[in-house]
């Protein structure tokens, strides 16, 4: 029992951690409310399903690449190839950085986290040639107060966890999105009440995912209820646009 107590304790440390320390504060200023659609680790599975969904709705999102796992298959399936990534560019998607090495943004060296990060923009520059990333997303958990600041250096904006939109004041360094996972899936009414206060709040809304399959990982979901979701989006008063764009839009508005 204390242990478990111990392991909440730490949890909740590392979380006010994350959240309040090393932040990059604007203050929205858009009219009308924001949707994006992420989906992390890149598997082919998420362009070549996932894409074709988001095709259908004239929308576009944000493919958060590890460079270092480029062409394996990990239990989320294939993870994308060089022609994916060229292919995703030409059908005006984002790709962001998810680091090279796919790093823990909590327990990794600040010095080994920003070479993970250099690394992985040689990596793109290799398949399209000066290319740069404009926004990151972390891998596994939330980043430590230093990791948001070296980050913050490199990117417009960087992206976590949270399950809430964005809303009035937003930390460029850590922001909000909401996992389409196999805790929230089956429930398309939680993701009915997050556009409902989205829209409501005009915020920015960021949907976050990994493979798209008819037999999805724990971290990712099936064709059919990833495009209820985007359905829904479309269906709402957002504008639906990837991360990199969104930013440049808000920025337009004032901070």
């Amino acid at each position: 029992m204390f242990k478990g107590y111990l392991i909440k304790l730490e949890g909740r440390y590392k979380k006010v951690m994350s959240e309040w320390f090393g932040r990059r504060i604007i203050q929205l200023k858009n009219d009308k409310p924001f949707v994006s659609f992420a989906f992390d680790d890149f598997p082919r599975s998420a362009f070549l399903l996932g894409g074709e969904i988001l095709k259908k709705y004239k929308v576009r999102g944000s493919y958060y690449a590890s460079f270092g796992l480029m062409g394996e298959t990990t239990l989320l399936g294939d993870i994308f190839n060089s022609e994916d990534v060229k292919d995703v560019v030409t059908e005006g998607h984002e790709i962001g950085s998810h680091t090279f090495d796919h790093l823990n943004p909590w327990e990794t060296r600040v010095d080994l986290f920003e070479d993970s990060i250099i690394k992985n923009q040689i990596a793109i520059r290799s398949i399209i040639p000066e290319f740069s990333f404009k926004t990151l997303a972390y891998p596994y958990t939330g980043p430590h107060p230093r990791i948001k600041m070296v980050a913050g250096r490199h990117f417009s904006c960087c992206r976590g966890g949270g399950h809430i939109p964005n809303i009035r004041r937003i930390d460029l360094n850590l922001l909000k999105s909401c996992f389409i996972d196999k805790w929230h899936r089956e429930d398309l009414e939680y993701f009915r009440r997050l556009l409902q206060r989205n829209s409501k709040d005009r915020g920015w809304l960021i949907f976050s995912t990994h493979d798209i399959s008819a037999n999805p990982s724990a971290f990712g979901c099936s064709p059919e209820i990833f495009e209820n979701i985007v359905r829904e989006a479309v269906a709402s008063s957002a504008t639906i646009l990837p991360i990199c764009e969104v930013y440049s839009r808000i920025l337009s508005f004032g901070s």
